[in-house]
């Protein structure tokens, strides 16, 4: 390693502290704007019926207070006991696919939302899914 300074690197110095420019305060590059407000809902032992009413006045609810993410927990299904029963759907009666799917086919709700998405592992993993809620005209 040279620890000598190079002419240009002191004339590049000198001009620089002649000269009246700003750098940039990197800690404010990166400050956040965006204020992320985040609801949680765990609907773990609900019926389906009564998932799909709470998840209803849950968005409703968030979406009037300004909340812009929520995070829906629904168990993964590994306790159902709808498996067994032959006349019912495996996929929809388990509140992991049921829910999203009463949300998506939900026109008042799905105008305050703008997106759906699978949860990060630290909050639900496959057991959760997030709601992005729109602002609130």
């Amino acid at each position: 390693m040279n620890d000598s300074i190079t002419k240009k690197d002191k004339e590049d110095w000198k001009n620089f502290i002649s000269s009246n420019e700003k750098l940039k305060d990197k800690d404010k590059i990166f400050e956040k704007k965006y204020i992320e407000k985040t609801n949680i809902i765990d609907l773990h032992g609900f019926t389906l019926a009564d998932a799909n009413s709470e998840i209803e006045n849950f968005i409703n609810k968030s979406y009037k207070k300004g909340v812009n993410k929520l995070i829906v927990v629904t168990g993964k299904g590994l306790h159902s006991k709808n498996k067994n029963d032959p006349y019912v759907s495996s996929d929809l009666s388990i509140l992991k696919y049921s829910v999203p799917h009463f949300i998506k086919n939900n026109e008042n709700l799905m105008k305050k939302i703008i997106d759906i998405k699978d949860a990060n592992i630290n909050d639900g993993g496959s057991g959760a899914f997030y709601i992005y809620l729109k602002k609130v005209k």
